[in-house]
């Protein structure tokens, strides 16, 4: 093997870390602004993961696992949230959250972090006189590997229903992150989330606003 073609390995082993196994980040969710704008309770219903997989997409933005897609569990893939690449962006190990966190978790965390600034207390009674129902279309990261910096992206999306004192309105809420890093490191797939995930705070509660919610 020549230098430059091993250089060229290191190089796609240190952007890309070489790793075939499964990658666990707990991604947490960020505080966001406490405005207060409303009041009263609110229930979070049925958080569903309705993101579709594929077996090989063709574009690293679509959720993929390794192995068999038809054998991998519900319960798999909803801890499932990006897949790990070599230098020269071919799909490797997955990427998920941590043990006894999934995508529904997560997306329930974000909804109540936006509802509770926005001066409502979120309840665990399915009476409560206002309800929340979210569909997850999209909660996914990848990145593109380029020769000397790593392109880290992360997009949020849902649909949500909210239902106040009986009068149910509907709306998508996104939200989108991209981070530059050099390796293929927990922090850097984490900022990209973290950025999503504010950008999809300050989605929401524009939508929340815009509905009179």
């Amino acid at each position: 093997m020549t230098k430059i073609k091993i250089l060229l390995v290191l190089v796609a082993c240190v952007l890309g870390g070489c790793v075939t196994g499964t990658r666990n980040i707990a991604i947490n969710v960020p505080d966001y602004a406490d405005e207060k704008k409303a009041s009263g309770n609110v229930y979070i219903g049925a958080v569903n993961d309705n993101r579709q997989f594929e077996q090989k997409p063709s574009a690293p933005s679509t959720p993929s696992v390794k192995g068999d897609l038809n054998t991998t569990s519900k319960d798999t893939l909803s801890t499932l949230i990006g897949r790990q690449r070599n230098g020269y962006g071919a799909a490797m190990g997955d990427v998920a959250l941590i043990e006894g966190v999934t995508v529904p978790d997560r997306v329930r965390a974000l909804i109540a972090e936006s509802l509770e600034s926005r001066g409502y207390t979120v309840v665990d009674d399915k009476n409560s006189p206002n309800k929340v129902t979210v569909d997850i279309a999209k909660f996914w990261a990848w990145f593109s590997p380029g020769m000397w910096a790593v392109s880290f992206e992360s997009e949020v999306e849902c649909g949500i229903e909210f239902d106040k004192n009986g009068t149910k309105k509907s709306f998508d809420v996104r939200g989108y992150g991209v981070n530059k890093g050099q390796v293929a490191s927990d922090a850097n797939w984490d900022l990209a989330y973290q950025r999503a995930f504010e950008n999809f705070l300050e989605n929401l509660d524009a939508s929340l606003g815009k509905e009179g919610l």
